[in-house]
């Protein structure tokens, strides 16, 4: 819904902020939060490592909504972001929209698709070839089923030239404290 956009916008004021978001009530409060702004656009798709319709898990919480379903971890963490429908969105390809938007350099790119990261990745290896900076959720715990773990994130990006640099913020388990997510920074020099 723009919640770190808003924190970019604050940091990068003349940046172009590109989002993506499959969900209509979500799609709404971010277009209404960046109404009239400039520099900003906001797409309504997934993305993924291939394009076409994709069954959604939509979440009460939204936040938790993903194109995984949900492990029992998840669910036994977060009792209030356990009802869910499943619908039909729209899935593009990173590569494919980038190519539309004619972005300039340097980018960076924040991923945040509830365990998709890798499917994004594997979609937009050459935006991730020219990102400066990704910022990506990573899980030490699996939270979606299928979705990788951090090891696995950050192999993946080693591979593409990033070095690991720290997190932005954490996501602690309310049952026990350990951290169950966090947004990982990544730099190329």
């Amino acid at each position: 819904m723009g919640e770190f956009a808003q924190r970019i916008r604050a940091m990068l004021p003349d940046a172009e902020l590109i989002c993506f978001e499959p969900l209509e009530e979500p799609f709404t409060k971010l277009t209404e939060r960046f109404r009239g702004q400039p520099n900003f656009r906001a797409i309504r798709c997934a993305l993924g490592e291939k394009a076409g319709q994709h069954e959604i898990h939509h979440n009460e919480y939204a936040p938790s909504s993903s194109l995984l379903p949900m492990t029992e971890l998840h669910k036994q963490s977060f009792t209030f972001a356990v009802k869910e429908q499943t619908e039909m969105i729209e899935v593009r390809r990173l590569s494919d929209v980038v190519r539309e938007l004619n972005l300039r350099d340097p980018l960076l790119l924040k991923l945040d698709v509830q365990g998709f990261e890798d499917k994004v990745i594997a979609g937009g290896e050459d935006v991730v070839a020219r990102a400066k900076i990704i910022i990506i959720e990573v899980s030490f715990q699996p939270l979606y089923e299928g979705g990788p773990l951090f090891d696995a994130i950050y192999r993946l990006l080693k591979e593409h030239g990033f070095t690991y640099n720290g997190n932005f913020e954490q996501l602690f388990s309310p049952k026990d404290g350990r951290i169950l997510q966090a947004d990982a920074i990544f730099s190329r020099q």
